[in-house]
C-alpha cells in the first residue's frame, strides 16, 4: 500500500503508542481519524499530525460501547470518504495475582472488575473495532489493513493474567481475520511491544525502570516511534498478514 492520501484511524490515538503511530503515517502523508475518550490528548495530537500538512479529525470513541464505536466509524467515512488502515491501540491494564495467599490464608485475588475492564477494552475494543473497519472496507471495496497491538506480555506475564489473555487473543484474531478477510483485499497484523517508554514506564522509579530494562538484551525501552514504525511496515508491505511482530529489544530470546 502507498501510505500518501490514504486514511488511518487509530484507537487510543490521543497519546502514546497511538499518537506516535498517529505521527509516522501523517510523516509519510496519511490522513488521520483520531479516536480516544480524552479530547485534550486529541487535540494535542491532532495539532502534531497537521504539522506535517495532512488532514486530521478527532472522535470521542468508547471501544467497549457498539453503538459507539459504529457512530464512529460512519463519521470517519462520511468525513474523509474512506478507510484505508483501521490501527487498534487502545488497551489498559489492571493489574494483580489471580490469587495471592500467605501462609495458606488467601489475601486476595484478582477481582471481576479487574477482567472484565481489561477484556472490555482490550479485547472486545478490537473485536468490534476490527469488525466495522472490515465492513467499511468491504462497502468501500478499496481493501485494507487492520493492525492490532498485542503485547510480549501475550505469552505470560505474571500479575497479567486479564492482560496476557488479551493480548494473546488479539494475536490469534489478527491471524483469523487475515485467513477471512484475504478475500476481500483486507490484511492484517498485530505487533508486539515489549516496555516502551511511555508514561506509565516514565514515572517509575530510577530503581524499579533498572529492573525492568535487565532483562532485555539491548539494555533499553522500545522508542514509541519504533513501534510506529513496524505499524507503517506491516500498511506498506502487500505480501504481509496474519502475522505477528515481536518488537521488544530481544526480550523474548
Amino acid at each position: 500500500m502507498q501510505i500518501k492520501d490514504k486514511v488511518i484511524a487509530i484507537t487510543g490515538g490521543g497519546r502514546g503508542l497511538g499518537r506516535a503511530i498517529a505521527v509516522a503515517f501523517a510523516a509519510k502523508g496519511a490522513h488521520v481519524a483520531l479516536m480516544d475518550l480524552n479530547q485534550a490528548d486529541l487535540d494535542a495530537t491532532r495539532a502534531l499530525v497537521e504539522a506535517h500538512g495532512v488532514t486530521a479529525r478527532s472522535y470521542l470513541t468508547n471501544v467497549t460501547n457498539e453503538e459507539n464505536v459504529i457512530a464512529a466509524l460512519d463519521a470517519v467515512v462520511s468525513d474523509f470518504g474512506r478507510l484505508d488502515v483501521m490501527v487498534n491501540n487502545a488497551g489498559i491494564t489492571k493489574d494483580g495475582l489471580l490469587v495471592k495467599a500467605k501462609d495458606g490464608v488467601v489475601t486476595g485475588k484478582m477481582s471481576m472488575d479487574q477482567w472484565n475492564a481489561v477484556i472490555g477494552v482490550n479485547l472486545t475494543g478490537v473485536f468490534l473495532c476490527g469488525r466495522e473497519a472490515a465492513e467499511r472496507m468491504i462497502k468501500l471495496g478499496n481493501g485494507g489493513v487492520i493492525i492490532n497491538i498485542s503485547s510480549i506480555s501475550r505469552y505470560g506475564n505474571m500479575g497479567q493474567t486479564n492482560y496476557t489473555a488479551t493480548k494473546a487473543g488479539v494475536a490469534a484474531m489478527s491471524e483469523v481475520w487475515g485467513k477471512e478477510l484475504a478475500r476481500y483485499g483486507i490484511r492484517t497484523g498485530a505487533i508486539a511491544p515489549g516496555y516502551c517508554a511511555t508514561d506509565i514506564l516514565a514515572a517509575m522509579k530510577p530503581e524499579v525502570l533498572e529492573k525492568v530494562i535487565q532483562p532485555v538484551p539491548l539494555k533499553r525501552l522500545g522508542d514509541p516511534s519504533e513501534i510506529a514504525h513496524a505499524a507503517v511496515f506491516i500498511a506498506e508491505n502487500d505480501f504481509y498478514t496474519g502475522r505477528t511482530i515481536d518488537v521488544d529489544g530481544g526480550l523474548r530470546l
